[in-house]
């Protein structure tokens, strides 16, 4: 589908894309195709999907996957998905679709039969109980706009071994943060947390001439997969802490940001970097990963006990 033709597609039922809501819709099939495959997405294997927007990469999910559980939070797109069977939307039409309804209203859908679509919103949705209902093995796929990423994304760390693996497409900017090496401007607490959580898998940039309306920015393609054995969810949320204070305050000491951000006391700080072998005068983007970890257990733990 060109970008001609998904511009159609919307004013057909009164749409256009939202800025508030960063929605920049994917149109071009063989990109999906070759997302979903980067994806890792197996027959047996069922998906959740963020961010339906004209349902390009949904087709291309459903082609391989047992099942595709896609929220969409616009009303007018799930309507629209929902009563298109026939228009010729990215080959739906004359290809066998139409089995499913869209979000329970018993229309005809533009999506292939195992999909089901919800008019929610992905970040009121329990992620977890909605695996357990669709059934393992599972992997999210999401598309998801610049404002909602970031909490998106730590939402995803939380479901831990209980996906196969997640594949999302962000702002190039993001994806280099997730992927950030220590001692680099990018480096803070997201890089940290999914070197916990996550290993890193293939990374591609797209084009702005897959997206309508084309972006301003490079849009990245990150698939990424639990760590097995992860962190535990408590031991997760205590680093976070940790972490997010630390970096709260880059151009000041680590004993200073705790400090600031955190109220823990300096003479802690201080002797917890000793016991690792840091100097006090460190910063946040000086510690690695497991540094941080480390730090997190001696100062939780003294927190703990001390209370």
């Amino acid at each position: 589908m060109s970008a001609s033709r998904a511009r159609a597609f919307l004013e057909q039922h009164g749409l256009a894309a939202h800025r508030d809501r960063g929605q920049n819709f994917l149109h071009d099939e063989r990109v999906a195709e070759r997302l979903v495959e980067l994806a890792g997405v197996g027959a047996d294997e069922a998906v959740i999907e963020i961010g339906t927007g004209l349902g390009m990469l949904t087709r291309a999910l459903a082609a391989r996957a047992r099942h595709v559980e896609t929220i969409e939070i616009d009303a007018g797109l799930v309507r629209a998905l929902g009563g298109a069977a026939g228009s010729g939307l990215g080959g739906a039409a004359g290809s066998g679709l139409g089995g499913a309804s869209a979000a329970g209203s018993g229309r005809a859908s533009a999506l292939p039969a195992n999909v089901r679509l919800q008019h929610a919103d992905a970040l009121g949705v329990d992620l977890s109980a909605l695996l357990r209902e669709i059934g393992a093995p599972a992997r999210v796929v999401a598309n998801l706009p610049y404002s909602v990423a970031t909490p998106l994304l730590r939402r995803f760390l939380d479901l831990g071994t209980g996906v196969r693996g997640v594949a999302v497409m962000v702002q190039r900017e993001l994806a280099a943060r997730i992927r950030a090496r220590p001692g680099s401007a990018d480096y803070g607490s997201l890089a940290v947390l999914h070197a916990w959580a996550m290993s890193q898998g293939e990374a591609i940039d797209l084009p702005a001439s897959c997206f309508h309306p084309a972006p301003k920015v490079t849009s990245t393609f990150l698939c990424m997969s639990p760590r097995d054995p992860a962190l535990a969810p408590a031991e997760l949320r205590s680093l976070e802490g940790v972490v997010r204070a630390g970096f709260a305050h880059r151009r000041k000491t680590l004993i200073n940001s705790l400090a600031r951000a955190a109220d823990i006391q300096a003479s802690r700080t201080a002797a917890a970097l000793r016991e690792i072998g840091l100097d006090a005068r460190v910063r946040a983007e000086q510690l690695d990963p497991g540094q941080w970890l480390v730090l997190a257990r001696h100062l939780v733990g003294s927190r703990s006990e001390t209370a």
